[in-house]
């Protein structure tokens, strides 16, 4: 794709899944990785009942993505903490329950909310190198639909 093809980067994006703890803080810190301080970027959960997955830790460490320090937030957190979730323009969602729930709390507000099957990794493969493998391939999904729809960026080379 011809770098005039790529869509601009949004002023903010948010990111959503079910628990805050896996796709979503894996998505944001790529495109925080990929894009800098180009575009405010955030991420919630429909709960925040689980803390941030080692295997995405570990596989975003591979990409030089820094996740350690991410603490998971429901969209009810992000809204006490005063983020206004009409503040986005776009609401990227990566699981069916976070579709609905961003939905169902954007629906009087001009926003776009899309929905990106990005693969749960959670509770596949039975031993440590194939759930890393599992949650490569999702970290991966990650990395291409964020490279092919605003350009290759400038955090590191993806992996093929």
């Amino acid at each position: 794709m011809a770098a005039d093809t790529y869509e601009d980067l949004p002023q903010s994006v948010l990111f959503c899944c079910d628990h805050n703890a896996v796709r979503s803080p894996m998505a944001e810190g790529i495109m925080k990785q990929l894009y800098g301080t180009d575009c405010y970027i955030q991420s919630v959960g429909v709960k925040n009942d689980l803390e941030i997955d080692g295997f995405s830790i570990a596989v975003c460490e591979e990409l030089g993505v820094e996740l350690s320090r991410h603490r998971s937030r429901s969209f009810d957190e992000m809204e006490e903490w005063g983020d206004d979730l009409s503040s986005f323009d776009l609401v990227l969602a990566l699981s069916p329950a976070s579709q609905r729930r961003a939905l169902d709390l954007t629906r009087f507000f001009h926003l776009d909310v899309e929905y990106w099957p990005i693969l749960d990794p959670t509770g596949l493969g039975d031993n440590r190198e194939t759930r890393l493998v599992s949650y490569r391939e999702a970290r991966d999904q990650i990395v291409n639909r964020l490279t092919s729809r605003w350009g290759p960026g400038h955090g590191f080379t993806p992996q093929s």
